[in-house]
């Protein structure tokens, strides 16, 4: 989505009004901010005071940390091989419903894609779903001239329609998308990204899907993989980190009945629910993990579907680091906002679960911040073997340190490489192995995002496709 103007054309446009404190518009509250303060001093209080005890025992509680971390992940995996809850719909079931398909909606929010427009109004013909059922919005920005232009000289034809997005503040993908929730009588929506190649029958498949689910499951993710996993390196380790992902994380946590933070697309709605939550946070760079941990603390669910929407993998590195820094952003608003009022926050989701929102929100934002400095104090002890160094990885922290370095930095590679397999992309396994060079990118992509958000909070990095990929 576009860049944020000096000075808005319109006003904010809200769907509808949520108070600010439960909004990223505001990405730490005055208690926040102090208590933050508080913490940074009383820490460098005791630094002077007694820095050997102090630094150990900050180490010993990023040890623990990572520890958590690691078991928790390999158990969503091991569930995830184990067992499966996905959604499985065969075709011979895809019959309509009631015998008709319910009216969907289709958005798909645009901002400078002229050149892979065509590529998209191809993948939504494709869509097998009946077209006076159907009504596909593209979301272009009015001041969006050249993706505007393509869009007119492709004479299109309904159900896809252009929905001009009025210039206002905040120019972010989410504002798009609530806009475009205005006057449609559809009962399910589905949002799909610019580069989407859906499979043909996944709306059918989706609307299926919801008469056999529970009544209170809003949601329904699909999964999403890449169509150029080959291109180069990146590419390879990217699609690696979705197959395990979309893959094994998501449907473990779908088992354990978790809340789930969707994907940015291929997301599918009861929209009458969406429209009661109050759509999207305009102001939320990755407003879809928001919005699934709203809808679990307001007793909706997420169920997963065993349908693929195919997507492109950022083959440059500067595009690449670009999209990752904004979800590493957006990730630390989303566990910012929710960890406001604590009390709510673990009554809505429940004690356990608010255990998988610390560690897969909170937690995956800051390891992946914290993981360079254990990079490099493991390669200076390694070549330095240093006592001083020693001295802050007594017994049980040097085991737990060791067991996160080689057991975890294994195990974690290795299921990598299982999810390629699993996915049907067996000749990417051997690039599973090679993960950790790809994480030290996530590293720099997360620092990144993380000064951005002090720095620029609400501004949508957009991710380039390309026509030729």
């Amino acid at each position: 989505m576009p860049i944020e103007p000096a000075k808005p054309a319109m006003p904010t446009f809200h769907y509808p009004d949520r108070p600010v404190f439960h909004q990223a518009i505001v990405t730490f509250v005055p208690w926040q901010k102090i208590t933050a303060a508080t913490l940074a001093a009383i820490l460098l209080f005791w630094l002077i005071v007694a820095p050997y005890y102090t630094l150990l025992a900050v180490n010993a509680a990023i040890t623990v940390f990572y520890i958590s971390s690691m078991l928790y992940r390999t158990l969503l995996i091991d569930i995830s091989l184990r067992r499966s809850r996905d959604i499985t719909i065969e075709r011979s079931a895809l019959q309509p419903p009631n015998g008709e398909w319910p009216r969907y909606l289709v958005q798909i929010p645009l901002y400078r894609e002229g050149a892979i427009l065509p590529h998209l109004v191809e993948a939504m013909k494709n869509l097998d779903y009946p077209s006076d059922k159907l009504e596909i919005r593209l979301l272009i920005e009015e001041d969006d001239e050249e993706t505007m232009a393509v869009a007119k000289s492709l004479d299109l034809q309904k159900p896809l329609v252009i929905f001009p997005v009025p210039v206002s503040y905040p120019r972010t993908k989410p504002k798009a998308c609530n806009v475009g929730l205005h006057d449609s009588e559809a009962e399910y929506l589905v949002i799909f990204d610019a580069e989407d190649r859906p499979d043909p029958d996944q709306l059918k498949k989706a609307a299926v899907a919801f008469t056999r689910v529970a009544p209170n499951v809003a949601c329904i993710q699909a999964k999403l993989n890449f169509y150029n996993p080959r291109q180069n390196f990146l590419t390879r380790c990217f699609t690696a980190e979705y197959a395990t992902w979309f893959d094994l994380c998501l449907p473990g946590l779908d088992f354990l009945r978790a809340p789930i933070p969707l994907g940015g697309t291929s997301n599918h709605f009861r929209l009458k629910v969406l429209r009661q939550m109050g759509g999207w946070d305009e102001y939320n760079v990755t407003e879809d993990c928001d919005l699934g941990l709203r809808l679990f603390a307001n007793g909706w669910r997420t169920r997963i579907l065993d349908s693929t929407t195919w997507e492109q993998a950022c083959p440059r590195l500067g595009n690449w680091i670009r999209q990752r820094s904004r979800w590493v952003k957006g990730y630390i608003q989303t566990y910012s906002v929710h960890v406001r009022e604590p009390g709510k926050t673990t009554v809505g989701l429940g004690i356990f679960n608010n255990i998988h929102f610390h560690l897969l929100i909170g937690g995956s934002a800051f390891s992946q911040l914290i993981n360079p400095l254990y990079w490099l104090l493991a390669i200076y002890w390694i070549f330095s073997r240093s006592t001083a160094l020693s001295d802050f990885f007594p017994g049980p922290i040097f085991v737990m340190g060791a067991v996160c370095l080689f057991v975890g930095n294994f195990l974690f590679a290795y299921t990598s490489s299982i999810a390629c397999v699993r996915r049907g992309r067996g000749d990417l396994a051997i690039y599973g192995l090679l993960m950790p060079l790809y994480w030290v990118l996530m590293s720099v992509a997360a620092w990144k995002g993380f000064i951005q958000l002090l720095r620029n909070p609400h501004y949508w990095e957009k991710t380039q496709h390309f026509e030729n990929q």
